[in-house]
């Protein structure tokens, strides 16, 4: 499917993601007033390192050819929640840039900064996200792919990756709780008119369902619903103003039994997602299948950057 563009600059972005021992690799690109499209995703195993994966596939896959954008993995960046500093927009890194100098472990003068808002109800203090990233973390990334010489235009976080897909399946003004429930661990976000709100790192992956006997599943599943029912409760406390309308679940195993579990745990309504509502994904048959969407969800959020 690759093989299909890169004759010339390729629109839209390309993205890189480590996901344990594979990269997956997606192209995707968004137009206003159309479904967002995928045009080619594939994914691969990493055989002795990262460099040399990427080395080989700048070639083979023509990612030269494409604004690059990878995401930092858990551990490697700092997400947290502040309060507006009182400042013109200009001046707003730098004023929060101190704020963070004892809740993160790197040094802050050089980190790598960026600030999102999130939406207010116009009474109180408006928040703001704060996602923060040692320079050297930062350095070595782009490193990585300078030396495959490969255009790495942006480095994100998987947060705003999920994001960028649960973006698509909100309601108009409601809120959307979405759970990406994949090997590599359990991430939820809650997302309102398209802007991250909150988000959550729950201590489950699907491998581990999947391996678990009956009992055992079931014991995980509950958990799960009983970890995602206090969220909403506490998210409903402090968001009194955002509707959350329903949530969505990608898993990479038997999406349809954890949906069915989570709705008798939750109050909202549950299901699951499918990318084929809100994605042109025709060029990419495989994506058809729900296990084959949450592999990929990481890497399509990414090439969702608008």
């Amino acid at each position: 499917m690759w093989s299909k563009f890169g004759v010339k600059l390729a629109s839209g972005w390309g993205a890189v993601v480590r996901q344990g021992s594979r990269l997956d690799l997606v192209h995707a690109s968004t137009s206003a007033g159309r479904h967002p499209v995928v045009h080619a995703f594939d994914s691969f195993r990493i055989e002795t390192d990262e460099a040399d994966a990427l080395s080989r596939l700048a070639t083979a896959r023509n990612l030269k050819r494409l604004r690059c954008v990878t995401l930092l993995e858990e551990g490697q960046y700092s997400l947290l929640q502040l309060e507006a500093p009182d400042v013109p927009a200009a001046e707003r890194v730098d004023a929060l840039r101190w704020r963070l100098k004892d809740s993160v472990d790197f040094p802050v003068a050089d980190a790598a900064l960026a600030v999102l808002d999130i939406p207010a109800d116009g009474v109180r203090q408006p928040g703001v996200l704060a996602v923060a990233a040692g320079a050297a973390v930062v350095g070595e990334r782009m490193a990585l792919f300078g030396k495959a010489k490969l255009s790495l235009a942006a480095i994100d976080i998987p947060e705003l990756a999920v994001r960028n897909v649960a973006a698509l399946f909100e309601d108009e003004n409601r809120g959307l709780a979405f759970v990406s429930l994949t090997d590599a661990g359990c991430l939820l976000v809650i997302t309102f008119r398209g802007e991250l709100v909150l988000s959550r790192r729950i201590d489950l992956t699907a491998a581990a369902v999947a391996r678990a006997d009956a009992e055992r599943r079931q014991q995980l599943l509950e958990r799960l619903g009983l970890e995602l029912q206090r969220t909403l409760d506490n998210f409903d406390r402090q968001y009194g103003y955002v509707s959350v309308s329903r949530l969505l679940l990608a898993s990479e195993h038997d999406a349809a039994g954890v949906v069915a579990a989570l709705a008798d745990s939750l109050y909202l309504p549950v299901q699951a997602m499918d990318l084929g509502t809100v994605l042109d994904c025709s060029a990419v048959p495989e994506l058809q299948g729900a296990e084959r969407q949450a592999q990929g969800l990481m890497a399509i959020g990414a090439a969702l950057r608008t």
